[in-house]
């Protein structure tokens, strides 16, 4: 009668499995100098830790005859051990034998759906370049727009899997959000130069006319040029300051502001920075209105919404600032500054917050806009967790609302 087989545990006569770590050392090293990312890494690593596990504690051969169903399947244990390392992943993995996807995380199944599992990677990438990755035998790295949408931007890497031969692992990443924060800074830097570039080149054409001829010009014409360039310095030095107030906005976003602030009063005080009796009218209600705020942005805001609209609404008509409160499922401050005038076109309304931005950037100009004064007011209302709407009927003119939450319900 055959004696049972020792368990795997209580066979002490088992070396440990040196070469085969050594090896598994060797290969990350050259994964990482290779550039290979740490989640393909990682997954390489467990494949090749369960392998040299199964290994170490696999039984051996019993001396009788056994069944081929009593005996454990070490491929499958293998495979099923991958399957499972890539689900909690938060990246989208994919893995191939061959060209046929036989597993796919959450993250992938999220991204092709959950039929993915199966099909051919070339049918379920459908991408021009993503098949002759697939098709490459040595595997690699590229981004490719249109995977998943035309604007989207993805960084596709295919390696293959240690000890799976015909196994594939591919990763995918999203770069979208990247590639559109790059371009974001690279058309700023392009506005903000040509923005700075018009006043300098006038203010330069105008010194240098009066250089090369220093007595040739009548005492009034000097003083006309002299007037356009301190204008347009002027203009150079609003510009500045407000590039260097919507940084500082963007630097300080995350952080809500901890100051008490009662807009009732600081309406009040940079309404009459206008002048008393002039085009801007001022309701408030009776009772404080308190809000968790910074008294130099908040300032900035009304300050900019209420230039906006003396410059674009109609010069003979008044603009009021309201204040008012709202119930909802928060109670909330509402801030309103309305102007009379020829309105703004709804295809304007959902793009006037972005940087540079202009209806009529002749009449923007001319009236000494920069482009940024609504944007800053959007980095504001972000900033003390607020919303902004701006409404507007043609012929009739704009009104902009901004909310902010009360102090009572900031606090909570």
């Amino acid at each position: 009668m055959n004696q049972p087989a020792t368990h795997p545990f209580m066979r002490r006569e088992l070396s440990f499995p040196w070469a085969g770590m050594a090896i598994l050392a060797l290969t990350i090293v050259g994964l990482v100098l290779g550039g290979v990312s740490l989640p393909v890494v990682a997954l390489v690593t467990v494949i090749w830790l369960l392998t040299l596990w199964l290994d170490w504690l696999r039984p051996p051969a019993p001396e009788g005859p056994i069944h081929i169903a009593e005996r454990p399947d070490p491929e499958a244990i293998r495979r099923a051990a991958l399957f499972a390392a890539i689900e909690p992943i938060g990246v989208p993995l994919l893995v191939t034998e061959d060209s046929r996807i036989v597993a796919a995380n959450d993250a992938a199944r999220t991204v092709f759906g959950a039929h993915v599992t199966g099909q051919d990677a070339r049918v379920a990438l459908r991408h021009p370049d993503a098949v002759r990755l697939l098709e490459d035998a040595e595997g690699g790295t590229l981004a490719m727009r249109g995977l998943t949408g035309a604007r989207g931007l993805w960084q596709l890497s295919r390696s293959p899997i240690p000890g799976q031969p015909g196994f594939w692992i591919i990763e995918l990443r999203d770069r979208t959000a990247e590639a559109d924060l790059s371009r974001a800074h690279t058309d700023f830097v392009a506005n903000a130069s040509h923005e700075l570039r018009t006043p300098l080149s006038s203010v330069i054409g105008y010194v240098e006319t009066l250089a090369e001829n220093p007595g040739g010009y009548d005492t009034q014409t000097i003083a006309r040029f002299l007037s356009t360039v301190l204008r347009e310095a002027r203009r150079m030095d609003s510009l500045v300051g407000e590039l260097m107030s919507l940084s500082q906005l963007e630097a300080e976003k995350h952080d809500a502001p901890t100051g008490h602030v009662e807009l009732g009063s600081l309406a009040a005080r940079v309404v009459g920075e206008f002048g008393p009796g002039g085009r801007v009218g001022f309701e408030r209600p009776g009772t404080a209105m308190q809000v968790a705020g910074d008294v130099r942005q908040l300032e900035q805001l009304i300050r900019n919404l209420i230039d906006n609209a003396l410059k674009y609404g109609d010069a003979d008509q008044p603009v009021v600032v309201s204040l008012d409160t709202a119930m909802g499922r928060q109670r909330e401050a509402v801030i309103r500054v309305q102007d009379r005038g020829a309105g703004i076109a709804p295809e304007h309304l959902p793009h006037l917050t972005r940087r540079f931005y202009r209806t009529d950037p002749g009449r923007s100009r001319a009236a000494g806009g920069t482009g940024l004064g609504l944007a800053i007011v959007k980095h504001i209302v972000e900033r003390h967790r607020g919303k902004l709407d701006i409404g507007s009927t043609l012929g009739e003119g704009t009104c902009v609302t901004v909310r902010l939450p009360l102090l009572d319900q900031a606090k909570a």
